[in-house]
């Protein structure tokens, strides 16, 4: 069994399909051949399950199991999936016998004091290679645990690499990805964009951002509140049918891209207002080529990574709220992305518009991003800015183009 401290209560709360694949959706971008450890594993479980779904030909994986009455169930199960599975994922009786793995995927929910899951995180570290991400989930309503959740947050805040709110789950859960070590930039060029769960499927190939999921129930709460004051006025129309249309906005397609690894692709849908090299004293003394686009109400707002690379900062602009589209938009409040990549140093900024009074971002300092990995959005009207080494791209895109996040190849490396 797992010779991590592990609370008593984790196995009293579930972990349903969806949160195991936000538990292993590390293990299944890593397009590279790979050692993944699961910890806690009980036989039938959905974490279990995804973690061999996840496995690419060259993956190996190791099963510790969450106590000496499963090792045998693990065994039966991984026998039955086949020889390939066999070949690929071996059950040991204790994690002390296991080897360091880029990637520990706790199998169970940490709900006992954040002592008890303090203890359990800094155990599992033992057992990570340099580099290497620990995914861990915590009940996510207040009241869940004894102090487990609070003290993943506290984790998250110092070694986050990024985390998920799953809650199609019962109870919901929060998945949080640490990473301890620096990971290779180079990394990030085998990855693929992470999978999402915070995003609600509306078909195979759309999504809506958790945030119009929210922005959609304001408005369906406010029309109910409305109709309950005021039973004989149509005035409730007004919120319930503004439901659909702003969740709309928040819409999150899903986009093929291009695996060409010279390729520099949109950051954001929408039309490019200015291709032009410059200066800009808060990046270093590097003259860039700065890409603008700019994004009409219509357009998708999800924001992704032009490129591969590692997140090396983040900092947000004063100014003040000029229209998108003018050249004064270039001083409005913007959030800046640094990536430190395998060409050199490229950032993102997400500018507010008149309307767009709020940027979402989702990619802390030490997050990999995969080139065309979401990684925050923009609410309503608004502009992306990409910036790449001027001497070592040319540009692919013109004034008046218009562009799609994530598919669109705005420049090439040389």
């Amino acid at each position: 069994m797992s010779d991590a401290p592990v609370p008593s209560a984790a196995a009293t709360v579930g972990i349903g399909d969806r949160a195991a694949r936000a538990l292993t959706a590390e293990l299944a971008r890593d397009n590279a051949e790979k050692h993944a450890l699961l910890v806690d594993a009980t036989a039938g479980s959905a974490v279990l399950g995804a973690a061999i779904d996840a496995l690419l030909p060259g993956d190996t994986l190791t099963v510790v199991p969450a106590d000496a009455g499963q090792a045998a169930r693990l065994r039966t199960e991984i026998a039955v999936h086949g020889r390939w599975v066999a070949d690929r994922v071996r059950v040991v009786d204790s994690l002390s016998t296991a080897d360091p793995a880029e990637l520990l995927i706790v199998g169970s929910v940490l709900t006992g004091t954040g002592d008890e899951a303090r203890a359990a995180v800094d155990g599992y570290t033992k057992y990570l290679a340099d580099g290497g991400v620990l995914t861990v989930a915590a009940p996510a309503l207040p009241g869940g645990s004894a102090g487990a959740a609070a003290e993943l947050d506290r984790q998250a805040a110092l070694f986050g690499s990024g985390s998920d709110l799953v809650l199609r789950n019962a109870p919901p859960l929060r998945v949080h990805r640490l990473r301890f070590a620096s990971a290779q930039v180079a990394r990030a060029d085998r990855l693929g964009p992470l999978y999402r769960t915070s995003s609600v499927p509306l078909t195979r190939d759309m999504h809506i951002d958790s945030n119009g999921v929210a922005a959609a129930a304001i408005a369906l709460g406010l029309a109910a509140a409305t109709r309950l004051a005021r039973p004989k006025s149509r005035l409730w129309l007004l919120p319930a049918l503004a439901a659909a249309p702003v969740a709309a906005f928040f819409r999150d397609p899903q986009r093929d891209v291009p695996q060409d690894p010279a390729a520099v692709v949109a950051a954001s849908d929408g039309r490019v207002l200015s291709v032009e090299r410059v200066r800009d004293e808060r990046l270093g003394a590097t003259e860039f080529l700065r890409i603008a686009v700019f994004l009409s109400v219509l357009d998708v707002h999800v924001n992704r990574s032009p490129v591969a690379g590692r997140v090396v900062d983040h900092f947000v602009v004063d100014g003040g709220f000029a229209a998108a589209m003018k050249p004064a938009a270039e001083h409005n409040v913007a959030a800046y992305t640094v990536l430190e990549t395998s060409h050199g140093r490229v950032v993102v900024a997400q500018r507010t518009g008149m309307v767009a009074r709020r940027i979402v971002h989702r990619a802390p300092v030490g997050a990999l991003l995969a080139k065309g990995e979401r990684f925050g959005l923009i609410r309503f009207g608004s502009r992306t800015d990409v910036y790449l080494p001027a001497e070592s791209v040319d540009a692919l895109v013109g004034p008046g183009d218009r562009v799609a996040g994530g598919a669109s190849v705005i420049a090439r490396w040389r």
